[in-house]
């Protein structure tokens, strides 16, 4: 059982899995650092940077205590010094990754202005949300339902709600935007990677692979129990089609129909209204 009396995987695999005041600690930045050690040079950053890039070329299981002593040539009981465990880690792992499309600084209110057309924003944030998950696919691996919310999953989550104020749309449903768009290309890159994974697992190529079932298949669609299969064109399954650009520009349409709906009523104006108010009070409380 976790820490906080969940029974959340405790293997490095789901976020929020481990010590979570500790996760918090660090990643805020509020935990006692190690005032000594056998490894000069060795800090949070290195070790997380590290399992990172373990993580990157050989998925999140290759990533260890052992492995990543090896790694920054230090002995296992020094990491222990800056990091509980893996779980923890994790959670560190992720926030980073989350915050490298960001803009530097750590004040959403110095980041530069989000596109004005928020179609342009949900374009700009599935496009980098895609880029993010290929080049770290090991993120669709892992549980991210009680994600430990650092620094850069909430400057990630303020920026694309600042983006998105311009809809119109009450705050549970510009959350489900949101939402709505991640688990779009969350699908789409999964697929994706599990394509990829079949071919190194085994051996065999797409096009060997379906090479295979082609007799199978055909004599299937020649039986006459399957018209609409066999009606298909050829192109149908062609590898050209871009599925992430139709599917999103239909997401966007959907979008763009409920914001119609929504300034036809008068309800947009009321919510954009309100979330201007409550942002002016909140930035007039900060100063």
């Amino acid at each position: 059982m976790a820490k906080d009396g969940s029974t959340a995987a405790t293997d490095g695999t789901a976020t929020g899995s481990g010590d979570i005041a500790r996760s918090l600690e660090l990643l805020w930045g509020t935990g006692d650092r190690p005032s000594r050690g056998p490894k000069p040079g060795l800090s949070l950053d290195r070790i997380v940077t590290a399992a990172i890039a373990v993580a990157d070329a050989e998925g999140l299981a290759a990533v260890s205590m052992r492995r990543l002593s090896t790694e920054l040539g230090t002995g296992t009981m020094s990491l222990y010094r800056y990091v509980p465990g893996k779980a923890e880690l994790l959670d560190l792992m992720l926030d980073r990754v989350l915050g490298e499309p960001l803009p530097s600084g750590t004040d959403p209110a110095d980041a530069p202005a989000p596109p004005a057309d928020w179609r342009a924003s949900i374009d700009a944030m599935a496009r980098t949300y895609l880029d993010n998950l290929r080049r770290h696919p090991w993120l669709l691996k892992i549980n991210q339902a009680r994600t430990v919310l650092g620094p850069s999953a909430l400057r990630g989550l303020e920026l694309s709600l600042t983006a998105l104020r311009s809809m119109g749309l009450r705050d549970p449903e510009l959350i489900s935007v949101i939402i709505t768009v991640n688990s779009f290309v969350e699908g789409l890159a999964r697929t994706r990677a599990d394509a990829a994974e079949a071919v190194r697992e085994t051996g065999l190529s797409d096009q060997e692979f379906w090479d295979g079932q082609r007799p199978y298949l055909e004599r299937a669609m020649l039986s006459g129990a399957y018209p609409m299969m066999a009606s298909l064109s050829e192109d149908t399954f062609s590898t050209e089609f871009d599925h992430f650009e139709f599917g999103l520009r239909r997401l966007i349409a959907g979008f763009e129909a409920l914001v119609a709906e929504r300034t036809a009523d008068g309800t947009a104006d009321r919510a954009t209204e309100q979330t201007t108010e409550q942002t002016s009070e909140q930035t007039a409380a900060r100063k």
